[in-house]
C-alpha cells in the first residue's frame, strides 16, 4: 500500500517494490529522538516505545524472581521466555541455540573461555585486526594458556581483508577463525557464508561479530552455516544486552563457565556466568513487535513465520538505508581533503551505511564538535577497533569521524549531516 512517506515504485519485474514509509517507523519511537540529526547509531540504537513498554510493564507488575508457583512469578518466567523465543525467531535458531547476555564483550569473552578446554596446548587461533576488541581480546588472551595466536591482517590501504591470505594461514592446528561481518570503522560486509566455507574444510570453527552488522540486514545464521555468531540488541533497537547464537553441538561440548550444579545440558544458561537480565529479556518482545508493526504496516502479504517476516522487514531496512548513504558517498567523493575508511559505495550488498573518515589537517575531534552545533550528533575515536585505525596510520586518540546511519533516518536529516561536515572539513 501506499502511505505517507511512501511510495510503489515500479521496475520491470511484476511486483512492486516497497519503500519504507520512514514517518511510520519514527512514529514508533519517542519524538524527544529526533531533536537532533542522530548518527551515533553504531554506538547504540534508538529504543522504539514498545521495548520501553515491555520493560516497564515487567518492572511494574512482576519484578520477582521467575519460575515459582505464584501468580507474579509464574508471569516473570513467560515473559523472560517469550523475549527469549522472540529473539531466537529473530534470526531463524532454537532457543537453545541462543545465549543472552551482558553484551558482545562479555559473551565472546565467556565463550572463549568455555573452548579452551577443549584444544592442546600449540593450537591456533586465527584473529584479524579487523575485528572490535570484543572479538579479538579474549581469543588473543588464550596465548597465556598455551594457544597460539595467527595474525590475519588487512591491507592497510584498503582495511580489507583478503581471503586467499586466510587460505595460507589456516593449518591442521587451526581451531577458530574471529572475524567481524562488518567493521564498525569500514562499514564493509565481509563474505561470511564463503569465508565459513573455507574455514570448515580446514576443520576448524567460526566466531562472528555481527555488532555492526544485525541493524541493518537480516541475521541468517543457519543459511550461514557459522558456528557462532555474536551481535549486541542495544544496537539492535533494544536493551543493554546481547546476544550469542551457537550450533546446539558445541554449546553441549563447550565447558561450562557457570555455577558447578548447572547441568553441561544448560546450552542458554551456562554460557552466562551473570545470570539472565531478567527484565531486559522480557523487553526484548517489544523488539518483535516494532518488527511486526513495520510488516503490518508495508507488507499485505506479510509472512506468518516471524523468521522470514524479519527478513522481509530488514529488505525494507537495507533498500532505504541504500538511499541514505549514497548522499554521503556523493559528498565523500567531492572533497578532496576526505579519506574514508572502506568502500566508498553505497552499494546495500558491498557495506552497511557506516562510514567512518578522517580530514587532512583537521581533527576528528573538531569536526564532531562543529557539527554538533549544527544539531548534528557524531563522534569521533577508535571505537575499540584500535589495532585497525592504527594499521591504518591514524592517531587512535583523535581516531576517525564515524557517521552511521539506520532505517528511522531521513534523506532531510543526512543532507544536515553532510552540509554540516562540509562546513567542519572546510579549510
Amino acid at each position: 500500500k501506499t502511505t505517507l512517506g511512501s511510495c510503489l515504485v515500479f521496475g520491470l519485474s511484476k511486483d512492486p517494490v516497497i519503500n519504507l514509509d520512514v514517518a511510520f517507523c519514527r512514529d514508533q519511537f519517542p519524538a524527544t529522538c529526533w531533536d537532533w540529526a542522530f548518527f551515533e547509531n553504531a554506538g547504540g540504537s534508538f529504543v522504539p516505545k514498545s521495548v520501553i513498554q515491555r520493560l516497564t510493564a515487567y518492572m511494574t507488575e512482576c519484578q520477582v524472581q521467575p519460575g515459582a508457583p505464584f501468580p507474579a512469578s509464574t508471569l516473570a518466567a513467560e515473559r523472560m521466555n517469550d523475549g527469549h523465543a522472540k529473539m531466537a525467531a529473530m534470526i531463524g535458531a532454537p532457543t537453545d541455540e541462543v545465549v543472552i547476555g551482558p553484551s558482545t564483550s562479555a559473551n565472546i569473552d565467556v565463550l572463549a573461555r568455555s573452548l579452551r578446554p577443549l584444544w592442546e596446548t600449540g593450537d591456533e587461533v586465527i584473529v584479524t585486526n579487523l575485528n572490535h576488541e570484543a572479538n579479538s581480546g579474549p581469543w588473543r588472551r588464550l596465548a597465556a594458556t598455551g594457544i597460539r595466536i595467527v595474525e590475519w591482517p588487512v591491507n592497510p590501504d584498503t582495511t580489507e581483508l583478503d581471503i586467499s591470505l586466510l587460505d595460507q594461514l589456516l593449518s591442521e592446528r587451526t581451531r577458530l577463525v574471529a572475524l567481524p561481518h562488518v567493521s564498525n570503522i569500514t562499514g564493509a560486509i565481509n563474505d561470511v557464508p564463503t569465508i565459513t566455507q573455507r574455514v570448515h574444510d580446514a576443520g576448524a570453527l567460526v566466531c562472528v561479530d555481527g555488532v555492526a552488522f544485525a541493524p541493518h540486514r537480516f541475521v541468517d545464521v543457519k543459511g550461514w552455516g557459522v558456528d557462532f555468531y555474536a551481535f549486541s540488541l542495544y544496537k539492535t533497537f533494544g536493551p543493554h544486552i546481547g546476544l550469542m547464537y551457537g550450533k546446539k553441538e558445541l554449546l553441549e561440548a563447550a565447558k561450562s563457565q557457570h555455577h558447578y550444579f548447572i547441568p553441561e545440558s544448560a546450552t542458554s544458561y551456562k554460557m552466562n556466568p551473570a545470570g539472565p537480565q531478567h527484565e531486559m529479556i522480557a523487553s526484548l518482545v517489544g523488539i518483535a513487535d516494532y518488527i511486526d508493526a513495520v510488516a503490518a504496516e508495508h507488507l499485505p502479504d506479510a509472512p506468518n513465520d516471524a523468521t522470514e517476516r524479519t527478513r522481509a522487514v530488514f529488505d525494507l531496512f537495507a533498500r532505504h538505508e541504500e538511499q541514505l548513504a549514497q548522499i554521503f558517498v556523493d559528498w565523500a567523493k567531492s572533497k578532496d581533503n576526505v579519506r574514508v575508511l572502506g568502500p566508498l559505495s553505497a552499494d546495500k550488498d558491498d557495506r552497511a551505511p557506516t562510514f567512518s573518515f578522517i580530514a587532512d589537517g583537521i581533527s576528528s575531534a573538531d569536526i564532531c564538535a562543529k557539527a554538533g552545533l549544527d544539531q548534528v550528533a557524531i563522534r569521533h575515536g577508535d571505537f575499540y577497533a584500535r589495532r585497525l585505525v592504527e594499521s591504518a596510520g591514524i592517531d587512535p586518540e583523535d581516531g576517525v569521524v564515524r557517521c552511521s546511519i539506520a532505517h528511522y533516518n531521513t534523506a532531510d536529516e543526512v543532507n544536515r549531516l553532510v552540509a554540516a561536515l562540509d562546513k567542519a572539513v572546510s579549510v
